[in-house]
């Protein structure tokens, strides 16, 4: 699919756009077509449909904007042995065999489908440009690992961004940190975490 398609565009936006043009489509062939071809002009709509159906499937189990800024308020508070305890429990959560490292290019080996993963995450808070990425990339390279995933509820530089999507790196932040910490307990009085009782 071209990526400036109309299908493709609606696939970035929110399911009620697609859903919106196919209700529009049926609602005006109802209108002003013969009934015996309305059914057809109402038909018409079903990609839309579709797309609007996919875009739901997609998001399942994806954050609120607001779930996702209280999780990154929350772990940008964190001190490092608390956030390691956080990503150390999602990943076995989502079914990771995880190993603690602590080397300096990474901090957790996981293992999952008979693959390694080199997993590095003691920049939680700050802005992240290309060097630790290649720090990693390089140890995964020497033949530590598969592959890496760079875990921070910091930002990346565009050229950190672009590094990453050149050497097949896996970014986990914003949203996607979110998700992989969608289970973690926060004190609504405080908007910080609240205290597991599990120690790193």
């Amino acid at each position: 699919m071209a990526k400036n398609s109309i299908f493709a565009i609606l696939l970035r936006a929110q399911w009620w756009v697609s859903g919106g043009i196919a209700l529009i489509i049926a609602i005006i062939a109802w209108a002003i077509l013969p009934r015996h071809y309305a059914i057809y002009g109402v038909f018409s709509g079903m990609p839309f449909l579709i797309v609007s159906v996919m875009v739901l499937w997609r998001k399942r189990g994806v954050p609120s904007d607001a779930r996702v800024a209280e999780i990154l308020q929350a772990t940008r508070a964190m001190s490092w042995k608390d956030f390691a305890v956080e990503i150390e429990q999602a990943l076995r959560r989502d079914g990771f065999e995880v190993t603690r490292i602590e080397q300096a290019h990474a901090d957790f080996s996981i293992i999952s489908g008979g693959r390694k993963a080199l997993v590095s995450c003691k920049r939680w808070k700050a802005a992240n440009g290309i060097e630790p990425l290649r720090d990693l990339h390089h140890a995964v390279e020497a033949g530590d690992a598969d592959y890496s995933f760079y875990i921070t509820a910091g930002d990346f530089t565009p050229n950190a961004m672009q590094f990453a999507v050149d050497h097949k790196m896996r970014l986990v932040h914003g949203a996607g940190l979110a998700k992989l910490l969608r289970e973690m307990k926060i004190d609504k009085s405080t908007g910080m975490r609240a205290v597991s009782g599990q120690k790193a």
